[in-house]
């Protein structure tokens, strides 16, 4: 199947080697100093350093050509810029493409979900059969080809089984499901919890500490996922509980890096600058934080990590007042 991935970041970049290896043709799209690297260099030496470029695989800069006799195309670029590249993608493409997008998170004015954007810029012929991909799927790993998992969602069954197909290989197994709300908020929601993990090992905690919330963690995704419509089952699986266990506890997080500079003492300018990279969980607190409290949802660590990214609070201050809540049940 010929195949688009339109980001030539680092998942990007994984996505299109593994379709290349599996010998697929692939165009992966990306600005023009990056697909001019790319087609120089045969590697993604920023993101992906001594993984090269299957043969299959054609870096450009022209949308027009990456999409040329396409019969799947994978959005693959950070939520910040997924309008914008869904409204490029307007009159280009035929009711009957396989849309698939990979990226996590949600739109942080908005707090829409990457696939209600699609929808939006696209209309509900195109939007509606959007496939989304999520799991516990560190690019590095993918493209190394470690064994791994991963979850396809749509409310169209025919679509969700073309991207199973499409996706499969010796490293990485693919599942399907039908709760598209819920793998994309698994999927973004773990961002947050992420960045409060690496705030407690930049502070110097312990496994305790990071167990607690990471447990917590979910039933924050539960909650507000279950208000917006999602399976609360959802988030025990791969794009849920799986996603947020790699993604708390993997160096190769730039979520959790992030995290862990905030909580060493640097500020948060000196922590993206340093980090180099997308934090998507950045973009994703501000819009969890906003539908909490839309919706009157409970997430107190969603909004004690709201304050150290947005309001300059103390990590440490933050972490004090999570553990000095009221006395409540488990349950």
């Amino acid at each position: 199947m010929r195949t688009a991935v339109l980001g030539s970041g680092s998942w990007g970049t994984a996505l299109a080697v593994l379709l290349g290896r599996k010998g697929h043709e692939v165009s992966l799209w990306g600005l023009p100093e990056e697909a001019e690297a790319l087609a120089r260099d045969r590697e993604n030496v920023r993101y992906l350093p001594g993984t090269k470029l299957p043969d299959l695989v054609s870096p450009t800069s022209c949308l027009d050509e990456a999409l040329s006799g396409c019969e799947a195309v994978v959005l693959a670029v950070p939520s910040t810029g997924v309008r914008e590249v869904a409204r490029k993608l307007k009159g280009r493409l035929s009711h009957n493409i396989l849309l698939v997008n990979a990226g996590k998170g949600l739109e942080s004015e908005s707090g829409l979900r990457g696939s209600q954007v699609v929808t939006e810029e696209l209309g509900p012929e195109i939007g509606a059969d959007c496939v989304v991909l999520s799991g516990p799927n560190l690019a590095v790993e993918l493209a190394n080809g470690i064994p791994t998992a991963t979850v396809v969602a749509s409310s169209n069954p025919d679509k969700a089984l073309a991207a199973q197909e499409l996706f499969s290989a010796p490293n990485l197994r693919v599942y399907r499901n039908s709760d598209v709300v819920g793998v994309e908020l698994g999927g973004a929601l773990k961002n947050v919890m992420a960045i409060g993990a690496g705030v407690s090992d930049g502070l110097g905690y312990g496994d305790n500490t990071k167990a607690t919330l990471v447990t917590r963690g979910v039933v924050e995704m539960i909650r507000l996922g279950s208000a917006l419509g999602a399976d609360p089952r959802t988030f025990t699986g791969l794009s849920g509980f799986g996603d947020l266990m790699a993604t708390c506890a993997s160096r190769l997080s730039r979520n959790l890096r992030l995290g862990i500079m905030l909580g060493e003492g640097k500020t948060l300018s000196e922590s993206l600058q340093a980090l180099g990279q997308v934090a998507e969980g950045m973009h994703t607190c501000k819009a969890a934080y906003l539908l909490s409290r839309e919706h009157n949802i409970y997430m107190p660590i969603t909004r004690e990590v709201y304050a150290v990214l947005f309001e300059s609070k103390s990590p440490r201050q933050a972490v004090a007042d999570l553990m000095s809540r009221n006395h409540k049940e488990e349950f």
